[in-house]
């Protein structure tokens, strides 16, 4: 006979805690599946074993008896830890944690293993011949492997440096000492290429994948291969962070600074701190790769947190491309009112009848980002959320980014009648429209969240890339993170300023990362290639940084300014947004919600919150968002989580609240 505590499969703060539980069955373990007869109903729930004892410290009354012990799918001890700090660290629900590490969907009635990327046949490679840089890089690292020592590396490379290489003979390294890897890329849409690789370094056998974009099946055949122990190397998004995992030696996050790492569903928590986490339980190594590294990660570099190693030198020893801007107001007073600088199509020609290809970046999908009238000023926004809708030309619809909705473009205007409801601004169905009229002899494709939308299509469409079938790429930010192609001589970015323009103190960080990383694309073979930035705002430190190739002065101004103002990395910053369909509720509420806050940590932590204000996106999905900001400086993490998790408590258990809190720690939007 045992006496478990479990955590009850419930998405509620009213159950989110541990109950008691009879087992007979002396195989129970921590990290065990059951199921159990919860509540006054004895309804049969799933619930996850957290704690076992072989008898109770006091008599409990009325204590149930477990049903039954599900002996297929179990979390490690490991794992049971990870979820408790999950729910200190993120202030979520203990079964919101245990759903990242737990599969969705169930096994094939039919018998069948469902295996993706099955028909990938990568090449058959044996390791590179390593630079010297990055041989020091590896013999760095090796000896913590050896030693079972845990330790986080910043590789800082440039583009094309060979990182991956490196990531490669460190998880050979691993697996030469029987350990497993974990190989983290922040989209999608690098799976593939990833998998391509590492399939030809390691054979398939021993490679399992773990992202979103497979079907619930896939998912869940893929996690009982990696917890069954059949494979030694997982491959995926942030969610692989999970993997069902034992001796783990390394947790490899590439392209590190990207936003991507940074869940914005429940439960919201950071990848890279998850990896160190669980790296840190096995005694294990993190490497966190990037040619842009957050100023985070180069802060806890600086401060001797984590080791940094440097690659100067692309793997190739061609040339950084060239880059240059184009100053858009100049072209505006010399009377061209095209998307495209002279410069830019000029380059784009030569470079196509060279037989190279070409790159577009522009970072916003989309025909034209509203529509309006021109004879009274009213402007399409979406009912739900209050902003306004892009126009999609494909559908001939107005579309909401945020919440989806949709709506046909009227034939007039609803307001004052007339006929001229135009479409203003540039998104990338604009530019993929426009280059296919400059140059119709030439294959052009597009890489955004629409064209991608289908199951497969971002392969498609960047293997027909690879193989040179097409010769223009238009694409969002999904063309600008560590695809790697030989004959791109030219990347065009075509409005370097959105990302400026949006509200977020990580603003100029974001423009610096995405123009490096887009201008990183070109000359990756044997040609340097070139890269044009176009700006209305040319001046700005992050885009002269990024032409220059100057990280080192960008992050010191960065630093400078952050430090003057308390935000990360000289803090952490605590998120709160009350969410009503009444927007006065919300308000008044997140009135409340501040004061509660400042009488329980004291009338001086009072400074450092800000708001509550309206959210910039003051409606989503019917509801009206007031949001504060809390400013916690080193030392106060603990009590400003106890204050914040306890006010959570008290409205999610209100069955009366009218409001909804939501709660993230560190968040990368501010909408």
């Amino acid at each position: 006979m045992k006496y478990v505590n479990v955590v009850i499969d419930n998405n509620s703060d009213h159950t989110d805690n541990l109950y008691t539980y009879r087992c007979d069955d002396d195989k129970v373990k921590i990290g065990s599946k059951v199921s159990v007869p919860f509540a006054k109903g004895n309804r049969i729930r799933h619930a996850y074993v957290f704690q076992v004892a072989n008898a109770l410290p006091e008599e409990i009354k009325g204590i149930k008896t477990i049903a039954a012990v599900h002996p297929d799918i179990s979390l490690s001890k490991e794992a049971v830890a990870t979820c408790i700090w999950m729910k200190r660290q993120y202030l979520c629900r203990y079964i919101d944690a245990v759903k990242c590490f737990t599969p969705s969907g169930t096994s094939s009635k039919r018998g069948k293993t469902r295996t993706p990327y099955k028909e990938v046949v990568g090449e058959v490679t044996g390791p590179r011949v390593l630079t010297d840089e990055q041989e020091n890089a590896v013999s760095e690292i090796i000896p913590f492997i050896r030693k079972q020592q845990h330790q986080v590396f910043l590789i800082h490379g440039v583009t094309s440096s060979g990182k991956t290489e490196v990531y490669m003979n460190v998880i050979e390294a691993c697996i030469y000492n029987g350990k497993t890897a974990i190989m983290l890329v922040p989209e999608i849409s690098l799976t593939s290429q990833t998998i391509y690789r590492f399939i030809g370094r390691f054979g398939s056998d021993k490679i399992a994948v773990l992202h979103s974009r497979l079907s619930p099946g896939e998912r869940y055949d893929e996690w009982m291969r990696i917890q069954k122990g059949e494979v030694n190397i997982v491959i995926g998004a942030r969610s692989a962070v999970f993997a069902p995992l034992s001796d783990i030696g390394v947790i490899v996050i590439d392209e590190e600074h990207e936003t991507t790492y940074k869940s914005d569903m429940t439960p919201k928590y950071d990848t890279t701190e998850v990896a160190i986490r669980r790296a840190a339980k096995h005694n294990a190594i993190v490497l966190a790769g990037s040619a842009t590294p957050s100023l985070v990660s180069m802060y806890k570099a600086e401060t001797g947190e984590i080791n940094k190693i440097v690659l100067n030198e692309r793997y190739n020893k061609t040339p950084l491309p060239s880059i240059s801007i184009i100053d858009m107001r100049e072209e505006l007073k010399n009377g061209n009112k095209s998307i495209f600088s002279v410069s830019l199509y000029r380059e784009m020609k030569k470079n196509l009848e060279e037989k190279r290809q070409v790159i577009l970046f522009l970072n916003r999908r989309g025909y034209s980002t509203f529509i309006s009238c021109r004879s009274c000023g009213y402007v399409m926004k979406c009912k739900e959320c209050g902003i306004s809708y892009t126009y999609h030309k494909s559908r001939n619809e107005a579309v909401c980014h945020f919440c989806g909705s949709r709506e046909q473009i009227p034939a007039e205007c609803p307001v004052c009648g007339s006929r001229y409801l135009k479409h203003f601004g540039t998104g990338t169905e604009k530019v993929e429209e426009f280059t296919r009229e400059i140059f119709p002899e030439y294959t052009v494709d597009r890489l955004d969240l629409d064209t991608a939308a289908k199951k497969g299509s971002i392969d498609r469409i960047l293997n027909s890339f690879r193989k040179g079938k097409t010769n223009i790429l238009i694409g969002t930010q999904l063309v600008a993170k560590g695809l790697d192609f030989s004959n791109v001589g030219l990347v065009g970015i075509v409005s370097a300023d959105i990302s400026l323009n949006i509200p977020d103190f990580r603003a100029s960080e974001r423009t610096f990362q995405l123009i490096t990383q887009a201008a990183g694309r070109a000359g990756r073979g044997d040609y340097a290639g070139k890269v044009l930035i176009q700006s209305y705002n040319p001046e700005h430190y992050s885009i002269t940084a990024a032409a220059n190739q100057d990280q080192e002065t960008f992050y010191r101004t960065e630093s400078a300014f952050r430090k003057q103002i308390g935000y990360p990395p000289f803090s952490d910053l605590f998120q709160l947004i009350l969410s009503s369909e009444n927007e006065q509720e919300a308000y008044e509420k997140s009135k409340e919600v501040a004061l509660e806050f400042i009488q329980n940590a004291g009338a001086d932590e009072g400074k450092y919150l800000i708001g509550p204000q309206a959210a910039p996106m003051n409606k989503i999905k019917g509801l009206y968002r007031y949001q504060m900001l809390i400013k916690c400086f080193p030392g106060k993490r603990k009590l400003y989580s106890r204050i914040i998790n306890d006010i959570k408590k008290k409205i999610n258990t209100d069955r009366n609240a009218k409001c909804l809190i939501s709660i993230d720690i560190n968040p990368y939007s501010f909408l």
